[in-house]
């Protein structure tokens, strides 16, 4: 199965959920966006590792990357390898004198880990192609060159709605709300009410 290398290219709030982040990632070579939700704590902990801040004491990532170093043990790099039930999954896959160990992550955990050692987050087509989001020709073109890219309205795709979960359809509802595309709101209110029908 093909790999797809990601870039961080986005941390904010949540659309729908309020105490909630969002992780944007996007495919090194492509237009496609991984949007995740994550939690205050995770935001904050791939927060202050971009940033290069130095907190007073370790934090529990600081920690675990200290534990990793002391032992000598380096992560390679960091996979989201699954998708089931709108959950993402991940693996730190690290070698130690030369043999490599996966360590299941929750994914937020192993993007946190991801940007203390600079190291790069893989993921599969299958994966982009059921949760990601695709920025339209022209917004990308007004995004080249920009660092920051948090503001924008990704695009979904309308002909896979029943492969989106009813969180991540939920939060696609407000982004093209947002962007007035009301004939795709129209199809994912469609698509949601078709749920309930059959619980």
């Amino acid at each position: 199965m093909k790999r797809i290398e990601l870039d961080i290219v986005a941390l904010s709030h949540s659309v729908t959920q309020s105490h909630n982040y969002a992780v944007v990632l996007g495919e090194r070579r492509g237009q496609r966006r991984l949007p995740i939700v994550i939690g205050s704590f995770e935001a904050q902990a791939i927060a202050v590792a971009m940033e290069r801040m130095v907190p007073n004491r370790p934090l529990t990532h600081d920690l675990f990357k200290n534990t990793l170093d002391t032992f000598n043990i380096e992560l390679r790099e960091v996979v989201i390898n699954n998708l089931l039930d709108g959950i993402f999954y991940a693996r730190l896959v690290c070698v130690k004198n030369g043999e490599v160990f996966e360590i299941d992550s929750r994914t937020s955990d192993a993007i946190a880990m991801a940007v203390r050692f600079d190291c790069p987050i893989y993921t599969y087509d299958f994966i982009l192609e059921a949760a990601g989001v695709v920025l339209e020709e022209q917004e990308e073109e007004e995004r080249a060159g920009r660092p920051q890219m948090a503001s924008g309205q990704p695009v979904i795709d309308s002909n896979a709605l029943e492969t989106y979960s009813a969180e991540s359809l939920q939060r696609r509802l407000q982004e093209v709300l947002d962007a007035e595309d009301y004939e795709t709101a129209a199809k994912i209110r469609d698509e949601l009410k078709r749920r309930e029908q059959k619980q």
